[in-house]
């Protein structure tokens, strides 16, 4: 069965109630339904093609224009607007959509506006639909459990976006994968404020409680204060978030504990979640955060520490059908299945795993081992009670606030630049946003080395979250015997350094 018929029964079994509340209005449940058939009337008059782009703020409207996409059998595009203009137009141009579905303040505020001009697709705004009177009645689409629902576009290891292919049957065994492992109800009322251009934005704000019946409140933007305001007049059972974002929280004073007292869920994803900011929100607020993990390849959500079975560092056991193999990095033991409490390569297999990347056999292939498992690139280890522990990454990724950036698109950037002979690039702790990017250049012969010009020149060409937040000039690029700059060799470096203002600020403070 297609992933929009539970999500139409429910918007005609319970018309009435409210189905989001976002920045704009509350939103019924009939409302939302009668929103998607006009979206559906404007994407059919405007689109020639089976995949409609979707450039929107998180809000309700996300869930209407998904929901009108499926309608008429098409397959929806999230279109991620922190990207750069050319990372965009590449997506674009991968992608062949020939509509986006947008709002004017959104592309002013990016600068979108020009780059979907220059891709030459159509652009409907939100503020120019009409949703008055009655739209035209139509039978929504069939879909088999194997159709493509949304192609999700990721950096891949050269930065490249690849298109992740997630089939109606992966999006339904994933929420009902979270609803029987979480035991959410209709009554698990959600706060987001993820993108909804993410896969756990699309999934488990938007397609699961449009499926389950639950509301969410819905944010645009992250701001501490409004959170909490939003808490505490809403009162949500869930809170779904980042790490940086609970350090956030910590900082408004006039927040405390019983503006908490309604979250039975407090999820982090994304990136690690320091020891720190877990312990501090706890002390703080009551509330233990439960961390989750997944992949936009696996729908996302494959491992959550559920309260009632809480253990410090761990992202709990696999999700129902979700299969965990812990599998040898190198040698011998190398794709082997690994006994418990060893580390080795994270590989998933499951119903929620995607079909495959859009237009890249080769990655495809190369993504799954010979037993059908997915291979994450990420180090973890499970225990006797099947807890998973994240440990480290095969993959140079960088996680820079939930968002995931590759040395290499970086490096390219930068060596671009007249003045640069080559550049590496390996990620550094932040107190707030997990890691950020820093760069390190020779310098031409010649040539003047200005920072302030470099990370202008990586502004104007990479997302404003993968511009480097150092850029230092180094004599000679630490490489391997083939000539390939060795970027571990530069993180331990950055590590060292680390340690070392570590110590420094301990002995400051005796």
């Amino acid at each position: 069965m297609s992933v929009h018929w539970p999500m139409i029964r429910r918007c005609l079994a319970h018309a009435m109630e409210p189905a989001f509340v976002d920045d704009f209005k509350l939103w019924k449940r009939i409302e939302v339904l009668v929103a998607a058939l006009h979206i559906a009337d404007e994407i059919e008059r405007r689109s020639s093609g089976d995949k409609v782009g979707l450039m929107l703020p998180t809000s309700g409207l996300f869930g209407a224009a998904t929901l009108a996409t499926w309608i008429l059998g098409k397959k929806v595009v999230p279109l991620n607007y922190l990207l750069g203009h050319d990372e965009l137009a590449g997506v674009i141009a991968h992608s062949g959509i020939d509509y986006v579905l947008s709002a004017g303040k959104l592309l002013d505020h990016t600068g979108h506006r020009e780059t979907l001009g220059d891709s030459g697709v159509k652009i409907g705004l939100a503020e120019e639909l009409s949703f008055k009177g009655m739209p035209d009645i139509r039978m929504p689409a069939f879909t088999k459990d194997d159709d493509v629902a949304v192609y999700l576009y990721t950096s891949g290891t050269s930065g490249k976006p690849k298109g992740v292919m997630l089939t109606h049957g992966n999006l339904k065994a994933n929420v009902r994968q979270c609803v029987q492992h979480a035991r959410w109800t209709k009554r698990s009322k959600m706060l987001g404020v993820l993108p909804q251009f993410h896969t756990f934005g699309l999934t488990v704000l938007t397609v699961l409680p449009m499926t389950l019946g639950a509301p969410v409140i819905y944010s645009a933007r992250f701001v501490p204060t409004q959170i909490v305001r939003l808490i505490r007049e809403h009162r949500p059972v869930a809170f779904i978030g980042i790490p940086s974002m609970y350090n956030a929280l910590l900082r408004v004073k006039s927040a405390g504990p019983g503006d908490f007292r309604s979250l039975e869920f407090a999820i982090s994803g994304g990136e690690p979640l320091p020891h720190e900011v877990s312990e501090k929100f706890h002390e703080r607020f009551d509330v233990r955060i439960s961390e989750g993990y997944g992949l936009t390849e696996t729908s996302p959500v494959t491992n959550l520490c559920v309260p009632w079975e809480y253990c410090e560092g761990s992202v709990g056991t696999a999700l129902p059908d979700v299969e965990v193999k812990i599998a040898g990095t190198e040698g011998a033991e190398e794709g082997r299945r690994l006994p418990t409490g060893r580390d080795g390569e994270i590989r998933l297999r499951g119903p929620n795993v995607m079909k495959g990347y859009y237009k890249n056999e080769e990655a495809t292939r190369e993504a799954f081992d010979e037993e059908g498992f997915f291979r994450t690139g990420d180090i973890g280890r499970v225990d006797a009670e099947g807890r998973l522990f994240i440990t480290g990454r095969l993959k140079e990724m960088i996680i820079v606030a939930g968002e995931n950036v590759f040395p290499r698109e970086i490096e390219e950037a930068l060596a671009k630049h007249d003045s640069v002979k080559a550049a590496g690039v390996c990620g550094m702790t932040d107190g707030s946003r997990g890691e950020l990017p820093i760069a390190f250049v020779e310098i031409e012969d010649g040539a003047e080395f200005d920072e302030a010009a470099l990370k202008a020149w990586c502004r104007e060409r990479l997302a404003g979250y993968k511009t480097p937040r150092q850029i230092e000039r180094i004599d000679e690029l630490p490489r391997s015997g083939t000539g390939k700059v060795m970027r571990r060799k530069l993180s331990e470096l950055v590590q060292a350094r680390e340690r070392g203002d570590a110590e420094s600020k301990a002995e400051a403070a005796t």
